[in-house]
């Protein structure tokens, strides 16, 4: 009986040390391979605003290429300040916080170059424009052609000191022997769009404007175009200001005006590609 105990006791042993070696044996084994952690998703796009400083006679055109391009890139916002490019170029002159300056001409945009405040490879002259006679839709006086101004009681242009539209309509008045004539009822205005509402309003019988502003208005009509050989060519130069907060969404809007897609709407409200 004793011998059957004893032997049971070994068996008994046995298994322990067996058991005990197995569990040994499997807390050694390597843990398993804890699955990689998915990479983190790129951040979202900072959102950002920008200022553009652009003429007046721009805002029909940039207003839907500003839609089309936030399409693409819906974190950049953009603010604008219309008005005379002259007085644009002061504002940036004397320090305004502004992104990009968009001139209907080329000596206010030069002046900012000249003053480093627009490196030159940061810029270009992107399109052109004409400059038109415009009467009140149901005039009676007759004005067909610049000739026919003397004919009108009033006439606006914009100042020719900041507005180069009203530059170049007193050097086309001036080419064509009339300014000494007219002179006297000149009506100045603060840029073309405020020449448009004088002749819209019929406070004035004529006046003169880019092509693209007359094409906007169903009150006027074109009496006349100016040859492009009685004014200095009219020319639009758009460029990044050097002092840009935001110069790598500053550039992306300025390479964006230079695509097929914005130049196509230029087009269609009258804008000459260059």
């Amino acid at each position: 009986m004793k011998k059957s105990y004893l032997l049971f006791l070994s068996v008994m042993m046995f298994l322990l040390v067996i058991t005990g070696c197995s569990t040994n044996d499997q807390s050694k084994q390597p843990a398993e391979k804890k699955q990689p952690v998915a990479e983190k998703q790129a951040a979202p796009e900072e959102n950002v605003e920008l200022t553009i400083s652009a003429a007046a006679s721009l805002q029909d055109a940039l207003t839907e290429i500003t839609a089309n391009f936030n399409k693409e890139h819906g974190n950049v916002k953009i603010n604008y300040n219309y008005g005379a490019s002259g007085a644009l170029q002061q504002q940036i002159s004397q320090g305004a916080p502004v992104d990009l300056f968009f001139s209907a001409a080329e000596d206010k945009f030069d002046a900012l170059v000249k003053d480093g405040l627009i490196e030159e490879k940061d810029g270009i002259d992107l399109v052109g424009n004409e400059l038109v006679l415009v009467v009140p839709k149901e005039s009676t006086k007759g004005i067909k052609t610049f000739e026919d101004l003397p004919k009108a009681d009033k006439i606006s242009i914009g100042t020719p000191e900041s507005v180069p539209a009203g530059k170049y309509g007193k050097e086309v008045l001036g080419n064509l022997n009339i300014w000494s004539n007219v002179e006297g009822k000149i009506v100045y205005a603060k840029d073309v769009r405020q020449v448009l509402t004088y002749v819209e309003t019929g406070n004035v019988d004529a006046g003169m404007v880019y092509k693209t502003d007359a094409l906007t208005s169903d009150k006027v009509e074109i009496a006349a175009t100016a040859s492009e050989l009685t004014h200095t060519p009219i020319i639009y130069p758009v460029g990044v200001i050097k002092a840009s907060s935001h110069q790598k969404e500053a550039m992306l809007f300025y390479d964006y005006l230079k695509t097929k897609a914005a130049m196509d709407v230029f087009e269609k409200y009258g804008f000459k590609g260059l």
